[in-house]
């Protein structure tokens, strides 16, 4: 199945820490990759991140000085980009590094408050807000609490295979914010 054009469908997974973005983003992947979907990731994370390792060659270029390091390999490549203040990336910087031909879905952990399609996760046990309460972009909200009382659908949490199925209605729907590829 491939919904791949000039633009890629984009949606957001939403919602506070704690709430399982992270967990229902693992059991969705391989569901949606099932389907035949070829996936992308970004996912935003307010920590420093290292994904090198120290005494390695790359890890010691970029050490000694480069802004942008890519390690190229023949089944992975890892780029490394420098900011020279603590800034928090934006959305739009983080699309325009990903390599967007022939994908058919570009998923997004974070960046909650930007204003596109969004699947919001809610635990009412956190004891936090909805989002869908505030945000136009939420389609739906995967929650554990059958009888929580949205603006939009309730989807079972616990039920990833339904979620995804709900996922492929929205491409197929075009229902889902399309950025530049």
């Amino acid at each position: 199945m491939s919904f791949a054009s000039t633009s890629c469908p984009m949606l957001g997974i939403a919602g506070f820490s704690g709430s399982g973005k992270t967990t229902l983003l693992k059991a969705l992947l391989p569901l949606l990759r099932e389907q035949g979907l070829t996936l992308a990731l970004i996912k935003h994370t307010h920590h420093d991140v290292e994904q090198d390792t120290p005494g390695k060659d790359s890890y010691e270029l970029r050490h000694a000085g480069a802004g942008q390091t890519l390690l190229a390999g023949p089944r992975r490549s890892i780029l490394t980009l420098e900011r020279p203040t603590h800034e928090e990336p934006c959305l739009q910087q983080s699309l325009a590094l990903l390599h967007k031909p022939g994908l058919d879905l570009i998923l997004v952990e974070g960046f909650r408050d930007q204003p596109f399609t969004k699947l919001e996760v809610h635990r009412p046990a956190h004891h936090k807000p909805l989002l869908c309460q505030q945000d136009p972009h939420i389609l739906a909200v995967a929650t554990d609490h059958h009888s929580l009382q949205a603006p939009v659908p309730l989807l079972d949490l616990n039920q990833p295979g339904q979620i995804a199925q709900a996922i492929i209605q929205w491409l197929q729907e075009q229902r889902l914010t399309r950025v530049a590829c």
